[in-house]
């Protein structure tokens, strides 16, 4: 039960990452991966036109999504699709979210995430001011699926700082957990593998953190350091920069074991809430009289 985790550094050509993530893509197959997971963003970054993207590729005009499906049935591959901006289904005109597919090795769509935590900060870099809400919906739904792997629960990125997410895959079954993600080089260094290694230890998941690592355009400098993450929170593989492929096994055995020997599921005293809620919306606490 191999799978593979792909660092990129997209730019804003789509046909030249594309390209770059096949021949990456092509690589963890060749090594026995039976699941590959891409970065976010992995098709462009730095492009203003996200909204025209997103349209194009759900009128079937664009060339994401035909890519995809034909890389997945070429190579045999279960693919995480990192991100790419999307609109609802049904709905080409909608507002785009930051979508999050995985395909199987057919070509077919078996799942679709849409990035519930949206990253709206500001950080002491160079970009400065960062609002992912002023080009993406918020997502509503909690997202885990079967794969050849495991049961995989879906994340991308700033969601990595929210453990009641993780926590819902976790309780939802998952046993492996993607994040497709593109840390900026100031808060990856700071935070991104305490976040990877936390996140493995508390859900006793593997954690497939795949990132973007190097510099985009308009001087962006993303993180990198993608990783593997078992389910004790040991570094199985990682890759500080550049584009690259990373592989590990999974030994359903011992995360089992893991699992019976520190119950940590059955001692939850805690729990988040069954739906997730958009930012700024009240809570009502109805007590009993």
């Amino acid at each position: 039960m191999t799978f593979a985790v792909i660092q990129m550094v997209s730019q804003a050509d789509v046909l030249a990452n594309l390209a770059q993530a096949r021949q990456l893509l092509e690589q963890a197959a060749a090594q026995g991966a039976r699941l590959a997971v891409l970065p976010e963003n992995f098709a462009a970054m730095g492009r203003r036109d996200q909204a025209a993207l997103g349209r194009a590729e759900a009128l079937g005009e664009g060339p994401i999504l035909p890519w995809l499906q034909q890389a997945a049935r070429d190579l045999d591959l279960w693919i995480v699709a990192g991100t790419l901006p999307l609109p609802p289904d049904g709905q080409p005109d909608a507002k785009a979210h930051a979508c999050s597919l995985l395909i199987d090795n057919a070509g077919q769509r078996v799942a679709r995430y849409d990035k519930l935590h949206l990253f709206d900060v500001d950080v002491s870099d160079s970009h400065g001011r960062y609002r992912e809400s002023d080009d993406y919906a918020f997502g509503a739904q909690v997202v885990v699926a079967d794969t050849p792997v495991g049961r995989l629960g879906m994340t991308v990125c700033y969601d990595l700082r929210f453990p009641e997410l993780y926590s819902a895959l976790r309780a939802a079954g998952a046993e492996l957990i993607c994040a497709p993600a593109a840390f900026t080089a100031v808060t990856g260094a700071a935070h991104w593998q305490i976040l990877t290694r936390a996140r493995a230890i508390e859900t006793q998941c593997y954690v497939l953190a795949a990132g973007q690592g190097g510099t985009h355009p308009g001087g962006r400098e993303t993180f990198g350091h993608s990783a593997l993450v078992d389910p004790w929170g040991r570094v199985l593989a990682e890759l500080p920069q550049g584009p690259g492929v990373l592989l590990a096994e999974r030994d359903a055995a011992e995360q089992a074991a893991i699992r019976q020997r520190m119950p940590v599921a059955r001692h939850k005293r805690f729990f988040a809430a069954a739906e997730p809620r958009l930012p700024g919306a009240t809570v009502i606490n109805e007590i009993e009289q």
